[in-house]
């Protein structure tokens, strides 16, 4: 590695000279989505240290991929806020996840929406624009250029490496175009941040050798302040109809990057346990069909943010599975908050990627590789019947990710970045 990525201090504080800065990204508050939550509390980190902040995004739809109740009626909803502004425009979602033409196509509507109300409101001194959608690359080059200032663009996910992987992206020709657009979005701005080491290498690999320096890394965050360890007989077990048993838990997307046929599996060979799987996604509907007569399978649905300390607190043990392939292009920021909840990781996942690396300088799980049925029951069970080792694990989880992720930190090293990038 060379000098390139960003190392997060532990404590930033501001620099002298308020910035104003254009953010477009697919969700915010109150919107679910996980970026939704990462996104919107760098904001209101940025906004803590002075600067001004105007927030193009969508209406709330990620939930259901349907637009919220309440939120119907107006393809465009801006309001003023005590740092700066939100615009929210119509997504144009679809239903149905699998399919990639009509998910394209929402994304052309909300393009346009976003490239007609980005390119207004006046010079900026930067602007930071989120990915996925791959399409957020050129519509923040077209912010930076009508509104002068530099554009950082942050990969949360690598596209389209993980669709590739996962089979989601076949054809031939749209790989070709998601490529070239990968490489026209990065070379477009003036550095693009990443969540890992990993994916710096990925984005690397497929840019001008002249441009690898602009290539960061800039961590995730989890809000070890409001999430937390609580006691593990939670009022969420009583909705599920569960009591005082081990709880093993998946809670995220349950989409098709996730290899959840091997919590139904570890649910097999292990009926003294309970295993949760709690959220949504296009892979859900065929989980649950499988998962007939499984009496010790509970599925639960997104809950509120405010209620995501006591679903974590929920599950003895949570698990990270994720596809072969998918370590190097993604990074599950649910990592963290576990670890903030003082649970211990069962990961399924390539090796030598983010996620071991931490589990393993926090002492705080087990990584396993993905896809691998036996050797994930196997860890399990060992976890399973070391109840005390568990609470270890997650005692240095969470002493770790307070020293390692927070959101002041995260939220000072974009402005480090901004204000390198004036400077030019």
């Amino acid at each position: 590695m060379t000098g390139a990525a960003i190392l997060v201090p532990g404590g930033v504080t501001a620099t002298p000279g308020r910035l104003r800065l254009a953010v477009l990204c697919p969700h915010f508050e109150p919107d679910t989505a996980p970026t939704g939550a990462v996104i919107t509390r760098i904001v209101h980190e940025l906004a803590a240290l002075g600067h001004e902040v105007h927030v193009i995004t969508a209406l709330p739809w990620y939930r259901q991929h349907a637009i919220e109740p309440g939120w119907q009626g107006r393809w465009i909803r801006r309001e003023v806020t005590p740092w700066g502004s939100i615009t929210r425009l119509h997504p144009f979602p679809g239903t149905d996840k699998t399919n990639l033409l009509r998910r394209a196509m929402g994304f052309v509507g909300f393009s346009a929406l976003a490239l007609m109300c980005g390119v207004r409101g006046g010079r900026v001194d930067g602007v930071l624009s989120m990915s996925p959608p791959l399409t957020n690359g050129l519509l923040g080059w077209a912010m930076k250029l009508v509104r002068r200032g530099p554009l950082v663009f942050n990969i949360q996910d690598v596209f389209p490496d993980a669709a590739i992987e996962t089979g989601a992206l076949t054809n031939r020709r749209m790989i070709a175009v998601a490529r070239w657009l990968e490489r026209v979005s990065y070379h477009r701005a003036d550095a693009v941040t990443v969540l890992s080491d990993d994916l710096r290498d990925n984005v690397v690999s497929k840019v001008k050798p002249s441009f690898a320096s602009q290539v960061r890394v800039i961590p995730n965050f989890v809000l070890t302040d409001e999430i937390r360890p609580l006691d593990r007989l939670t009022a969420y077990r009583h909705e599920l109809g569960i009591g005082n048993e081990v709880v093993v838990m998946y809670a995220g997307n349950v989409g098709f990057s996730q290899s959840l046929d091997l919590v139904l599996h570890a649910a097999r060979t292990r009926p003294d346990v309970t295993f949760v799987i709690n959220g949504e996604g296009g892979a859900r509907s065929a989980l649950v069909a499988q998962a007939a007569g499984l009496e010790n399978v509970r599925f639960g649905s997104y809950q509120p943010m405010s209620r995501l300390p006591e679903v974590l607190a929920t599950g003895d043990i949570h698990l990270v599975p994720l596809k072969t392939g998918l370590g190097r292009v993604s990074v599950p920021s649910k990592t963290y908050s576990i670890l903030a909840a003082g649970r211990p990781v069962l990961a399924a996942i390539d090796p030598g990627t983010e996620v071991p690396r931490i589990l393993d300088a926090a002492r705080a799980g087990v990584a396993v590789p993905p896809d691998d049925p036996q050797a994930f029951t196997a860890a399990l069970d060992k976890l399973l019947d070391d109840p005390q080792a568990c609470l270890d694990m997650g005692r240095r989880g969470r002493e770790w990710v307070q020293q390692a992720a927070s959101p002041a930190a995260v939220a000072g090293a974009y402005e480090q970045l901004f204000r390198e990038l004036g400077r030019r």
